[in-house]
Protein backbone atom coordinates (compact mmCIF):
# COMPACT_ATOMS: atom_id res chain seq x y z
CA UNK A 1 0.00 0.00 0.00
CA UNK A 2 2.81 2.40 0.93
CA UNK A 3 4.72 1.50 -2.22
CA UNK A 4 1.71 2.33 -4.38
CA UNK A 5 0.96 5.57 -2.55
CA UNK A 6 4.53 6.85 -2.84
CA UNK A 7 5.28 5.20 -6.19
CA UNK A 8 8.39 3.58 -4.74
CA UNK A 9 9.45 -0.02 -5.50
CA UNK A 10 8.77 -2.59 -2.76
CA UNK A 11 10.97 -5.60 -2.03
CA UNK A 12 10.08 -8.50 0.26
CA UNK A 13 13.12 -9.90 2.11
CA UNK A 14 11.51 -13.33 2.38
CA UNK A 15 11.79 -13.44 -1.41
CA UNK A 16 15.58 -13.36 -1.24
CA UNK A 17 16.18 -15.09 2.11
CA UNK A 18 14.36 -18.31 1.20
CA UNK A 19 15.15 -20.55 -1.75
CA UNK A 20 12.06 -20.12 -3.91
CA UNK A 21 13.13 -23.02 -6.15
CA UNK A 22 13.17 -25.55 -3.30
CA UNK A 23 10.32 -28.02 -3.22
CA UNK A 24 10.02 -28.01 0.56
CA UNK A 25 9.31 -25.25 3.05
CA UNK A 26 12.17 -23.60 4.97
CA UNK A 27 15.19 -23.93 2.64
CA UNK A 28 17.41 -20.84 2.74
CA UNK A 29 18.92 -19.19 -0.35
CA UNK A 30 22.69 -18.87 -0.58
CA UNK A 31 24.10 -15.97 1.44
CA UNK A 32 26.04 -14.72 -1.58
CA UNK A 33 22.92 -14.60 -3.76
CA UNK A 34 20.83 -13.04 -0.96
CA UNK A 35 23.42 -10.36 -0.15
CA UNK A 36 23.84 -9.47 -3.83
CA UNK A 37 20.07 -8.98 -4.20
CA UNK A 38 19.95 -6.77 -1.10
CA UNK A 39 22.83 -4.69 -2.46
CA UNK A 40 20.91 -4.31 -5.72
CA UNK A 41 17.75 -3.17 -3.88
CA UNK A 42 19.50 -0.45 -1.87
CA UNK A 43 21.43 0.82 -4.88
CA UNK A 44 18.23 2.43 -6.20
CA UNK A 45 17.37 6.03 -5.36
CA UNK A 46 14.27 4.98 -3.42
CA UNK A 47 12.92 1.70 -2.13
CA UNK A 48 10.82 0.03 0.52
CA UNK A 49 12.09 -3.20 1.99
CA UNK A 50 9.86 -5.40 4.13
CA UNK A 51 11.04 -8.16 6.41
CA UNK A 52 11.94 -9.22 9.93
CA UNK A 53 15.65 -9.71 9.40
CA UNK A 54 18.31 -7.81 11.32
CA UNK A 55 21.90 -8.94 11.02
CA UNK A 56 22.41 -9.37 7.27
CA UNK A 57 20.29 -6.35 6.25
CA UNK A 58 22.60 -3.76 7.83
CA UNK A 59 23.32 -2.22 4.40
CA UNK A 60 19.64 -1.33 4.13
CA UNK A 61 19.58 0.19 7.63
CA UNK A 62 22.54 2.44 6.90
CA UNK A 63 21.10 3.50 3.53
CA UNK A 64 17.52 4.00 4.79
CA UNK A 65 15.95 7.36 5.50
CA UNK A 66 13.53 5.71 7.92
CA UNK A 67 13.21 2.30 9.58
CA UNK A 68 9.63 1.49 10.42
CA UNK A 69 9.03 -1.09 13.12
CA UNK A 70 5.49 -2.32 12.57
CA UNK A 71 4.41 -4.06 15.76
CA UNK A 72 0.81 -5.28 15.61
CA UNK A 73 -0.45 -7.39 18.51
CA UNK A 74 1.08 -10.88 18.60
CA UNK A 75 -2.46 -12.32 18.74
CA UNK A 76 -3.27 -10.70 15.38
CA UNK A 77 -0.06 -12.04 13.88
CA UNK A 78 -0.91 -15.53 15.12
CA UNK A 79 -4.36 -15.36 13.49
CA UNK A 80 -2.71 -14.33 10.20
CA UNK A 81 -0.14 -17.14 10.40
CA UNK A 82 -2.91 -19.71 10.91
CA UNK A 83 -4.98 -18.20 8.08
CA UNK A 84 -2.03 -18.38 5.70
CA UNK A 85 -1.52 -22.02 6.62
CA UNK A 86 -5.22 -22.79 6.10
CA UNK A 87 -5.19 -20.97 2.74
CA UNK A 88 -2.19 -23.00 1.62
CA UNK A 89 -3.74 -26.28 2.73
CA UNK A 90 -7.04 -25.46 1.00
CA UNK A 91 -5.27 -24.28 -2.17
CA UNK A 92 -6.59 -20.71 -1.87
CA UNK A 93 -2.97 -19.54 -1.57
CA UNK A 94 -1.16 -21.03 -4.56
CA UNK A 95 2.18 -21.38 -2.76
CA UNK A 96 4.05 -24.41 -4.03
CA UNK A 97 5.65 -25.10 -0.68
CA UNK A 98 3.53 -26.81 1.91
CA UNK A 99 4.04 -25.99 5.54
CA UNK A 100 3.41 -28.72 8.06
CA UNK A 101 1.64 -28.21 11.37
CA UNK A 102 5.07 -28.49 12.99
CA UNK A 103 6.35 -25.70 10.71
CA UNK A 104 3.44 -23.49 11.83
CA UNK A 105 4.06 -24.26 15.51
CA UNK A 106 7.73 -23.39 15.09
CA UNK A 107 6.80 -20.16 13.30
CA UNK A 108 4.34 -19.20 16.04
CA UNK A 109 7.01 -19.78 18.68
CA UNK A 110 9.61 -17.85 16.66
CA UNK A 111 7.13 -15.01 16.03
CA UNK A 112 6.32 -14.56 19.71
CA UNK A 113 10.00 -14.53 20.69
CA UNK A 114 10.84 -12.11 17.89
CA UNK A 115 8.10 -9.66 18.82
CA UNK A 116 8.42 -9.88 22.58
CA UNK A 117 12.22 -10.08 22.90
CA UNK A 118 14.28 -9.61 19.74
CA UNK A 119 12.48 -6.65 18.17
CA UNK A 120 12.36 -4.58 21.39
CA UNK A 121 16.06 -5.35 21.93
CA UNK A 122 16.84 -4.26 18.37
CA UNK A 123 14.88 -1.01 18.75
CA UNK A 124 16.56 -0.21 22.07
CA UNK A 125 20.10 -0.99 20.92
CA UNK A 126 20.10 -0.18 17.20
CA UNK A 127 22.82 2.20 16.08
CA UNK A 128 20.21 3.76 13.75
CA UNK A 129 17.76 4.61 16.57
CA UNK A 130 17.22 8.09 15.18
CA UNK A 131 15.72 6.55 12.01
CA UNK A 132 13.28 4.19 13.77
CA UNK A 133 9.56 4.90 13.81
CA UNK A 134 7.42 2.44 15.78
CA UNK A 135 3.79 1.86 14.78
CA UNK A 136 1.17 -0.79 15.52
CA UNK A 137 -0.95 -0.63 12.38
CA UNK A 138 -0.36 -0.43 8.62
CA UNK A 139 -2.60 2.63 8.41
CA UNK A 140 -0.37 4.45 10.91
CA UNK A 141 2.49 4.09 8.43
CA UNK A 142 0.40 5.52 5.59
CA UNK A 143 -0.74 8.42 7.78
CA UNK A 144 2.81 9.21 8.91
CA UNK A 145 4.44 9.10 5.51
CA UNK A 146 1.74 10.06 3.04
CA UNK A 147 -0.14 12.93 4.66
Amino acid sequence: MLSQRLNIPHYDLDGIFWDNEAEVYGVKASEKQRDQKLKEFVSHDSWIIEGVYRSWVEPSFSAADKIIALIPPVSLQEVRIWKRYEDRVSGTDKCEKRETLNDVRNLLEWNAKYNLEKLPHFIKNCEYKDKIITVTDNLDVIELLCN
